[in-house]
């Protein structure tokens, strides 16, 4: 599985680079905190797949609280045919503790 950290997801941001962020947390967890990615929880995904992008090929970073869920993201996106899908190293908490320490994380 192919990982970024939060220090790269940072400047992927900063630098304006084309990419989809995938946020597969709970709602309740999305609305304590968030980087402004599609919201679409784990459970949920493979039914909304189709709502990420049609281009098999795009960049996409699926996140979670600390990584595991947006694990088992990218092995739903991969099975599903996407061949460029990241998984945020750490997730929110990686987030809150390198980048942004205001940043709340339920």
């Amino acid at each position: 599985m192919k990982e970024i950290t939060v220090q790269e997801l940072k400047e992927k941001k900063e630098n304006g680079d084309d990419f989809i962020l995938v946020d597969v947390r709970e709602h309740t967890e999305y609305l304590v905190s968030n980087l402004d990615g599609q919201h679409i929880p784990l459970g949920e995904l493979p039914n909304r797949i189709d709502e990420v992008t049609s281009d098999k090929n795009a960049e996409v970073v699926m996140m979670c609280r600390s990584g595991g869920r947006s694990g088992k993201a990218v092995g739903v996106m991969e099975s599903n045919g996407f061949t460029n899908v990241h998984n945020l190293k750490g997730g929110i908490t990686a987030w809150s503790k390198e980048i942004d320490p205001s940043m709340p994380v339920a």
